[in-house]
């Protein structure tokens, strides 16, 4: 049985960047089973006693110290937080003081600076990505498809959409994606609406099997969901694009942010959110 371990994500703000940092952290640790708890927007000592209070019991329950991951600007609260019954991991202190002396300039200690919309340009190039992607997903329309940074085509269920999305939120990247239907796979012609847009077009591809796994979820006992009707999309869609000179890329064993990522820089897109 697997060794159990309470783990808590503790921020003045949402809770991304520390949760990100500490579950990368936490990869590490093979044959340990993580039950993790985030708790966002503790930014005062009330509340701070407050998620005190949730750590202590974890600990009272099992036994063994729970694991905080903490980012805290304001110095009052980071001190309560200090006091928990727990390893105190504090990445504010662990990164931003070293930095502070190493630069010989004073952080601001502003609180949410890294996911909120105070920093206007960046909100504005995330929201204007997403509201594109969301209106050009699955090829429901042509109209624009000029402006997008790019374009994914694959068969249906391959992973475009969740890709589009992650790159438009992550990234500020205007991503569109384009179904390839049976009718482009017979013909083996790419739909006329990308020919001109060729050099914006990037291609995701899926393992057959792992195709029918999906399609049986959504349309069991379908042509559609059929094995031997996926093993021939994939076949047709991969010498399509191949045949296009159009790149692609295998989702199989690819998680969301390691297709999003290859393929920003691999296309040399340029990044508007960070």
């Amino acid at each position: 049985m697997p060794t159990r371990r309470s783990v808590f994500f503790v921020s003045d703000r949402t809770g991304i960047t520390v949760e990100m940092l500490g579950n990368s952290l936490l990869t590490q640790f093979d044959g340990i089973e993580f039950k993790r708890v985030t708790m966002p927007f503790i930014d005062s000592i009330d509340k701070a006693r407050e998620a005190k209070l949730q750590i202590s019991a974890a600990f009272a329950e099992s036994g063994k110290r729970p694991i905080v991951f903490t980012s805290q600007v304001d110095e009052a609260v980071r001190a309560e937080m200090t006091k928990v019954d727990g390893l105190v991991l504090d990445l504010f202190e662990r990164f931003i003081v070293p930095l502070e002396e190493e630069l010989g300039v004073a952080s601001a200690h502003a609180i949410g600076r890294s996911h909120s919309a105070g920093n206007f340009k960046d909100y504005n190039h995330r929201i204007e990505a997403v509201n594109y992607t969301l209106a050009h997903d699955d090829g429901v329309t042509n109209r624009n498809l000029d402006q997008a940074d790019i374009i994914l085509v694959g068969v249906s269920r391959s992973g475009k959409t969740p890709t589009c999305l992650y790159m438009a939120l992550q990234f500020g990247v205007k991503t569109a994606n384009y179904p390839l239907i049976p009718e482009d796979l017979e013909a083996m012609k790419l739909p006329p609406a990308l020919v001109p847009l060729k050099s914006k077009v990037w291609g995701l591809s899926i393992a057959p099997d792992r195709l029918h796994q999906i399609r049986t979820e959504r349309k069991p006992d379908s042509k559609y969901a059929s094995l031997e009707n996926c093993k021939y999309e994939v076949d047709a869609a991969e010498k399509l694009m191949t045949q296009s000179g159009i790149p692609f890329l295998n989702s199989t064993a690819k998680s969301i942010e390691e297709l999003a990522t290859h393929i920003l820089h691999e296309a040399q897109l340029v990044r508007r959110v960070y």
